[in-house]
């Protein structure tokens, strides 16, 4: 069994893309009915059936699932190989697709993507900015930049930096409501919590030692009266006084230097909140990508 034709591959990615072969053909620039014969040929010669027709649309079946992640992984492949040839291998070019963050993204990621395409001004990079997790097979997506500790076994980490969450508010909050005592006064605070896959957190954690002391760790159960999905709105409900949130410290790192924010708890330290680049394990990675993902191990690291 053997495939005889490598564009029979693109019409299977593009109408899984599409959700139809009519979509998929003006992708590809060919007729509906070329794109029709080159998927019904692509059948045959597997002997396997590779979409089922509803109402609406074409939907994989199970081998047309299995398929389409070895058709992805074999074309990058490709694509990658034909492009060092054309360009040489000093040169990058080609389409990123990045998942990162909503606050990282704005402060930190952007200017950092914008330097990484004017050195290499061939590539291209698709940012898909949300503080909820990506699935990066699902989503297609070359990499995905994320806070905390991983739980995903199918993915390939990269630390990038070593930081920890910090609960801050404004000046002007604590000149209203005074400072926390310890952690558990955070209970009479107003207090402003982010949802992390998919669930308030509202469990803080904090660690303090002292002079030869066993570390002390505390863990209070905070009573927001505002939370958010989206931390970069966390974050501006905080520099408008509104309360107290808990935050990485890269994110408020620019607001601390310059006092917008203040830590709520100076002798306490926050949860270690290390940030790591993911990459699919069982896909190639592209020269452009792993380009990238090193430009910006070495971007955090200058920050220290």
């Amino acid at each position: 069994m053997k495939i005889e034709n490598i564009s029979d591959l693109r019409v299977l990615l593009a109408t899984a893309r599409q959700g139809s072969l009519s979509a998929a053909a003006r992708e590809l620039e060919i007729t509906p009915a070329a794109a029709s014969a080159m998927l019904k040929r692509l059948e045959q010669q597997l002997g396997a059936r590779l979409f089922v027709r509803s109402t609406r649309a074409l939907r994989l079946t199970s081998e047309g699932e299995l398929l389409l992640n070895y058709a992805r992984r074999a074309l990058e492949l490709l694509e990658e190989g034909i492009t060092q040839v054309g360009v040489g291998t000093t040169h990058l070019s080609g389409h990123i697709r990045v998942a990162a963050p909503s606050d990282l993204s704005r402060h930190w990621l952007m200017p950092w993507f914008d330097q990484f395409m004017e050195m290499h001004p061939q590539v291209s990079i698709a940012l898909t900015v949300s503080d909820k997790l990506q699935d990066l097979h699902r989503d297609a997506l070359d990499l995905a930049i994320r806070y905390g500790e991983l739980a995903d076994s199918g993915l390939v980490a990269r630390l990038l930096a070593e930081t920890q969450r910090i609960a801050c508010a404004s000046p002007a909050y604590f000149a209203r409501h005074g400072y926390p005592a310890d952690p558990d006064d955070l209970q009479r605070h107003e207090c402003i919590s982010l949802h992390i896959a998919g669930q308030r957190d509202t469990l803080w954690w904090f660690s303090r030692t002292t002079s030869g002391a066993k570390p002390e760790i505390r863990e209070v159960r905070i009573q927001p009266r505002r939370s958010v999905d989206d931390g970069a709105l966390a974050h501006d409900w905080a520099l408008g006084g509104k309360g107290i949130t808990y935050k990485s410290a890269l994110d408020i790192h620019n607001d601390l230097q310059h006092g917008r924010l203040l830590p709520a708890l100076p002798d306490w330290q926050g949860k270690p909140y290390p940030l790591h680049a993911l990459y699919p394990a069982n896909r190639f990675l592209p020269a452009r990508v792993r380009a990238l993902t090193d430009f910006l191990a070495q971007q955090f690291a200058g920050l220290g």
